[in-house]
């Protein structure tokens, strides 16, 4: 495909990748990582940014060598093999699991505000649920519209909250007391790396799907994400001192930025924080989520990953069915009464294990693409390579084993049922045929065809 108009260049990549980075993760699970970890958050925070980075580094070393069209999805789909590609496609569907999470988060900020809220937290996240999914039926364009708001929101809430709170840390903040650094010893900062891993994983997301529309993309991608990743640590560093430093341990451990933000801001300043900063940044996250993550499961309908009936559409081209399993999925964990740690660590578990997958599988690009390792903006000494590739895997499985271990009870079984059932949906439907691997290799190599095409000389 070509692109006409002036490309991106690095400025326009860095402020893309940052905007679509500072997420509201950040707004909602802080105080779990303090509960594990403590002051140490912001060593958390600072160091999770790059630790992520790794977790996620097949995205970089893919864009330093192809210029793929479809961003993510196409490296996903170049790497995996038929199998891999299912439980990828079937892991969608549990994706949006996590849009309970942002329900509950809001309900969170607004019982800060309106402690009567509180008792009913279910029924008011499945209502915000309902209401959300509902406002998609008559089409999202006008959802493009928040994007900047929302970023605007979010940068001036994290600003005024770092601006207020570094003159209110308290004069112990270095000390050994209860919630001091490393609170949980090292296996808690490990799980709290791994909780806020969430809130940090966003550096590659958006500058990998412009590549296709970048200025000398090879270059200019990984370089951007390298800048990206470092203003986030420091952005998401400030954010945590407050957080932990301003109040004792027990009072912010476990509870999102409202507690903090109470103590910091004039009552003025704090209403319009929790309702203009929290709830609006996570709002828009979650309408654009619903709006927008329905693309992708048509596509996976559409290979014939899922049943034929999920491809049914309104009159006006509305694909019911697939919004009402979308629906269905995202208020489940709320009716169960999962937590909002509980529900991250769900979504993040089955994540990072194909995060394992795919970093370990960048280790046969060399071989297999020998020109394109040679223009490759990351190029160095294979064996240095192979090192980066294994860390990064094993700093993916981390992520997953730490987020398994945390789990309880419920969640374990619900964590493990989730990865049988997508592993065995991926093998039921290439054994039923529904699904062919001649088709699947025939994909990949169109995606091939079309980023040596696209690739700069």
């Amino acid at each position: 495909m070509e692109e006409h108009g002036k490309k991106l260049n690095m400025l326009n990549i860095f402020g893309l990748g940052l905007g679509g980075a500072i997420g509201t993760g950040i707004f909602v699970l802080l105080g779990y990582g303090i509960a594990y970890t403590g002051r140490s958050i912001v060593l958390v925070c600072v160091g999770g940014c790059l630790f992520m980075l790794l977790a996620y580094m097949y995205n970089v070393i893919m864009s330093s060598m192809f210029v793929f069209e479809g961003g993510d999805y196409s490296q996903k789909a170049l790497l995996f093999n038929p199998l891999m590609t299912g439980f990828s496609a079937t892991m969608a569907l549990v994706n949006s699991m996590a849009m309970s999470s942002y329900a509950l988060a809001i309900v969170n900020y607004i019982s800060a505000v309106f402690p009567g809220v509180g008792p009913y937290t279910r029924p008011a996240a499945v209502f915000i649920m309902t209401l959300f999914f509902a406002s998609t039926l008559r089409g999202s364009r006008f959802i493009t519209l928040l994007e900047n708001a929302m970023t605007l929101v979010l940068i001036a809430a994290i600003a005024l909250f770092v601006f207020f709170g570094l003159p209110q840390i308290r004069p112990d903040y270095f000390s050994n007391a209860d919630g001091g650094f490393f609170h949980g010893g090292f296996g808690g900062f490990i799980s709290a790396i791994a909780i806020m891993g969430w809130a940090c994983q966003g550096t590659t997301m958006a500058p990998v799907s412009m590549v296709a529309v970048t200025n000398k993309p090879k270059r200019t991608v990984p370089l951007a994400i390298l800048w990206i990743t470092l203003a986030l640590a420091g952005i998401y560093g400030l954010m945590s001192i407050v957080a932990a430093g301003v109040l004792p341990y027990d009072q912010v451990a476990g509870v999102n930025l409202g507690a903090t933000a109470k103590a910091i801001f004039p009552n003025s300043i704090y209403i319009m924080f929790v309702l203009g900063g929290g709830v609006f940044a996570i709002a828009t996250s979650l309408l654009g989520g619903i709006a927008m993550f329905r693309y992708p499961l048509m596509k996976i309908a559409e290979d014939g990953w899922l049943p034929p009936v999920f491809k049914k559409t309104t009159r006006n081209g509305f694909p019911w069915v697939i919004q009402l399993a979308f629906y269905l999925l995202s208020v489940l964990p709320i009716l169960l009464g999962f937590s909002l740690d509980s529900i991250i660590s769900l979504v993040m578990i089955p994540s990072m294990l194909m995060n394992v997958y795919l970093n370990m599988a960048c280790i046969t690009l060399p071989k297999k693409y020998p020109e394109q390792w040679k223009k490759c903006a990351l190029r160095m000494p294979v064996p240095l390579y192979n090192v980066i590739c294994i860390l990064s895997a094993a700093c993916a499985g981390i992520v997953a084993f730490n987020l398994f271990k945390d789990l309880k009870g419920k969640d374990i079984i619900a964590s493990i049922l989730i990865l049988a059932v997508c592993g065995g949906f991926s093998l039921f439907r290439i054994y039923t045929g529904a699904v062919k691997k001649e088709f699947l290799e025939e994909n990949k190599k169109a995606i091939i065809i079309q980023a040596l095409a696209d690739d700069e000389a």
